[in-house]
């Protein structure tokens, strides 16, 4: 018989949501110069999550390419 693990699932949602903050805490400390490059390489692919916070810090900063 299966069973489902119930006290792991909830914690997932708040590991995902701590992690996303984190990583755009990280986006936010970066220097222009390394701003800059982040978008630059996701840029390709611009429905991905990297490139929308690199272009919405970017956007608060007043920097383009």
């Amino acid at each position: 018989m299966f069973r489902k693990r119930t006290k792991w699932q909830p914690d997932k949602g708040v590991h995902a949501t701590r992690r996303l903050a984190d990583i755009a805490r990280s986006i936010s400390a970066l220097v222009d110069e390394d701003l800059l490059d982040l978008f630059d390489i996701f840029q390709a692919n611009p429905g991905s999550p990297l490139a929308e916070y690199a272009a919405a810090e970017m956007n608060k900063r007043k920097l383009s390419l």
